[in-house]
Order: C-alpha cells, then sequence, then structure tokens
C-alpha cells in the first residue's frame, strides 16, 4: 500500500493542466469526497501499528502535494487568462504595420547627395543661427554693400550680427576655414528669407550648394560637373550658361536646362521657350579664398547653388511650395513608394 501511495505522490507532482476542468477533474480524484485520499484515510484502521506512523505521514504528504498543485496550477491558468485579456490572442496574427513615407524634400536632396558622391563630392553641415562674417562679410558682401539687399534677411533684433543663414554658402566658408584644398563638398540644409509666403516662395525653404577647389580648376569643369548633374537628375544633358551676378563668384551664371515642350505642363513651367532655370554658379571670387586662408595665386574654385524644393516641385509636378510644410498625410502618403 506504501509503494501504490508513493507513486501517486510521483504522478501528482509531474501533473500539469491546460484547462480549469483539467484541474477540476485532478482535485476530485485526490480531494474529493469521494476521492483516493479518503480511501487511504479509510484504510489506515488496517494498518499495523508498526506501519501506521509511516502510513499516515506518506498520506499526509499526497495530501498536502496535491493541495499544493491544485493551487499552482489554478495561479498558472488565471494569470495566463489575465495576459489574454490584456494583450489579446498572443497567436493571432499582428496588426499591419503602417508604412511611413519619406518627405519628398528629402527624396530630392538624397538623390542629389548621391549623384555627387559619385564623383568624390562629400557633405559638410553647418549651423542654421549664422554671424554675419560667415553669412555675408566672408563671402564678397561687406557691410553696407548694395548687394545684400538681394537676400532679404531675419536678423535676431538683440544682436544685428546674429542671423538665420539665408544661404548655405555659409557652410562653404566655414569648410574652407577649416580644410585644405583639394576640396569637393556639397552643403544641403535649410535657408531663411524674410519673404511673403505664397504659391511659389516661402520664408524657409532649402538650398544645396557646392563648392571645388584646388589647382588649375577651370570654368569648364564646372560646365562639365553641371552637365553630368543634369543629366543624372533630370535625364536631360542640353544645358546654357547665361551671364549672371552673384557677390561671391565672377564670373557668374544662370543655369538652365532644357525641359521641352511636349506637354501642356511644359509650357507653363517654361513659358513657353522649353528653358528652365535651375541654379546659379561661377568661379570662387579670389577675395572669398583670401578671406578663408586659402592662397588665390595658387588655388583657384568653383561653386554652385540651387533650391531643392524647386526640384521637387519640378519632379513631381506639385502646384504649392506651401504643401512641404503643411503636413497633410494625404499628400506625403503619395511619396510612400518613393525612396
Amino acid at each position: 500500500m506504501l509503494e501504490k501511495i508513493k507513486q501517486h505522490i510521483a504522478e501528482v507532482e509531474a501533473f500539469t493542466a491546460n484547462t480549469k476542468e483539467d484541474v477540476e477533474n485532478f482535485r476530485i480524484k485526490y480531494l474529493g469526497k469521494k476521492g483516493l485520499l479518503n480511501d487511504f484515510f479509510a484504510e489506515f484502521k488496517n494498518v499495523s501499528n508498526e506501519q501506521k506512523k509511516e502510513f499516515g505521514q506518506v498520506v499526509n504528504k499526497l495530501k498536502n502535494t496535491a493541495e499544493e498543485k491544485v493551487e499552482l496550477l489554478k495561479d498558472a491558468l488565471e494569470n495566463k487568462e489575465e495576459a489574454k485579456g490584456v494583450y489579446g490572442d498572443l497567436s493571432r496574427p499582428g496588426e499591419p504595420i503602417e508604412i511611413g513615407s519619406r518627405h519628398p524634400i528629402s527624396i530630392v536632396k538624397n538623390k542629389i547627395i548621391d549623384i555627387f558622391s559619385r564623383i568624390g563630392f562629400n557633405v559638410s553641415e553647418g549651423p542654421e543661427i549664422e554671424d554675419d562674417w560667415h553669412n555675408f562679410t566672408a563671402l564678397n558682401l561687406p557691410e553696407y554693400h548694395p548687394a545684400r539687399d538681394m537676400q532679404d534677411t531675419f536678423f535676431i533684433q538683440t544682436n544685428p550680427d546674429v542671423l538665420l543663414r539665408t544661404h548655405t554658402s555659409s557652410v562653404q566658408v566655414r569648410y574652407m576655414e577649416n580644410n585644405k584644398p583639394p576640396i569637393r563638398t556639397i552643403s544641403p540644409g535649410r535657408v531663411y528669407r524674410n519673404e511673403a509666403i505664397s504659391a511659389r516662395s516661402h520664408c524657409f525653404f532649402h538650398q544645396v550648394e557646392g563648392l571645388y577647389v584646388d589647382k588649375g580648376v577651370s570654368f569648364a569643369d564646372l560646365k562639365q560637373t553641371l552637365q553630368y548633374f543634369t543629366t543624372e537628375m533630370f535625364g536631360k544633358s542640353k544645358i546654357r550658361l547665361r551671364p549672371s551676378y552673384f557677390p561671391f563668384t565672377e564670373p557668374s551664371a544662370e543655369v538652365d536646362v532644357y525641359w521641352g515642350l511636349e506637354t501642356e505642363t511644359d509650357y507653363k513651367m517654361t513659358k513657353g521657350t522649353g528653358w528652365l532655370e535651375i541654379m546659379g554658379c561661377g568661379m570662387v571670387d579670389p577675395n572669398v579664398l583670401e578671406n578663408c586662408g586659402i592662397d588665390s595665386e595658387e588655388y583657384s574654385g568653383f561653386a554652385f547653388g540651387m533650391g531643392i524644393d524647386r526640384i521637387a516641385l519640378l519632379l513631381h509636378q506639385i502646384p504649392d511650395i506651401r504643401m512641404f510644410s503643411e503636413n497633410d498625410i494625404r499628400f506625403l502618403e503619395q511619396f510612400k513608394s518613393s525612396l
């Protein structure tokens, strides 16, 4: 009999249950009014006096083991149900995750960076809050220079020497101050102008400017670089350079790409000419090189700058520049398939 009870103890210790019904059946089997424990206790009177002590200890052990097992299994099943109530059915397929999208400005900026990185240009960045020297004076725009009026500026009221940068040329100045030629870098970033907000202009927008400084750099190098860029960016290789004026480059030029006149939109964008202005460029003025600690007798360079927003408007046929900053989900979701 003792061996039989010990066998039941081993079975109780090994028992597991997946449902409350299994636990209840187990409890009835051992602890119910007609359970095995009552049978063993009833058998106690038939046990010899020498074995009563050992028999009682074994039966009590079976009872305690069965009661602990019942409580343990009940707690485990209740905790499982509670977790299921909080998290739902953990075996159920998860909810689909909404895929985000890149902003069209980021898409165009990344493409420009990728194009120029293939020909050795790195990326340089600088502060959006600038001082007068880096934003104007070092770029051949001393105080009271009339060309400063070309860029309506946000100045900090308490300190007129501090302003929101009007172009990323200030990043190029900082880069030239801290790096020796050869220099080949592009500077993408947000800039600010005190302009009226409309469908075609905003008080803040995005630019990317490029700079190449080395020995023997010529205007022909500039033209070839821009030819490569327009072909890669727009798939259009026909460009023209028109004389222009920028204080920090001499000579300077505006760059037009031949967009074509295949659609009504082409006529509107190019005003019926087929040509579309995309950027300004020129050879870096020797004064700018000297201001940045570079010997203009030994080195020369070219620079160019373009508006990322303008290119994004062209590539994606977006009618209003304000859409870039309104964070309208319906607008942004259209770019989910873009890189």
